[in-house]
């Protein structure tokens, strides 16, 4: 199993991403899979000051089509400096967020046109897809109440429930349309959230070795 994979773990606010990326980097060394793990925005020196400003900048409004700019040139420096010759040498990549979260956030919270992500997706990504994305999902409202448990919100965490519930629409909706996203209920309980966690990515870990 010498080719890399990359598999990117997406979910609103509060959906506990943070664990299940530990959760699944411990799946991974458990079977002596070298792998690497970023996120979006971030992962390369430019993309973490288009994070900052995404995230924090206050001395002027950022419109929803520079928001939506910005996070795709973040994303392209971080496919094509950092994923990508990280997949060619044969690691895994382990990615928190990738386009799933533009097209959620910005398609569905922002209600920019789907046929504008399309167009910048296909611009910046070409074909390139993750081979697994695992969707935490779950209510805005308890999500949010999580992430204000845990301090301070940042700029799009400060949004309005409304727009968190457009943008859980879109995750559910393109989940259910895409074969490699798995849908697990961060609701539960944080071992059975974590449990069917591993049982995903054990299965296409397993899935990779016949192939």
């Amino acid at each position: 199993m010498n080719k890399g994979q990359y598999i990117v773990i997406e979910g609103l606010e509060g959906a506990g991403k943070s664990t299940a990326l530990e959760t699944v980097k411990t799946c991974l060394a458990e079977q002596g899979i070298d792998f690497i793990a970023t996120r979006e925005p971030g992962g390369t020196p430019l993309a973490e000051k288009l994070r900052h400003i995404l995230k924090h900048y206050e001395d002027e409004a950022i419109t929803s089509q520079s928001e939506l700019l910005l996070m795709y040139a973040a994303r392209s420096q971080l496919v094509e400096n950092v994923i990508k010759p990280a997949l060619s040498q044969g690691k895994w990549v382990l990615g928190d967020r990738h386009d799933l979260s533009s097209r959620a956030y910005q398609g569905g919270g922002r209600q920019i046109p789907m046929n504008t992500l399309d167009q910048l997706r296909d611009l910046t990504l070409g074909d390139f897809r993750p081979a697994l994305t695992l969707y935490l999902d779950i209510d805005p409202v308890k999500g949010l109440a999580r992430a204000k448990a845990r301090g301070k919100l940042d700029r799009i965490e400060q949004q309005q429930l409304d727009f968190f519930q457009r943008a859980r629409r879109v995750y559910l909706d393109e989940v259910a349309l895409n074969s490699h996203c798995v849908k697990i209920d961060a609701s539960l309980a944080l071992e059975t959230v974590q449990q069917a966690i591993r049982s995903a990515v054990t299965q296409f870990i397993n899935q990779c070795h016949d192939n």
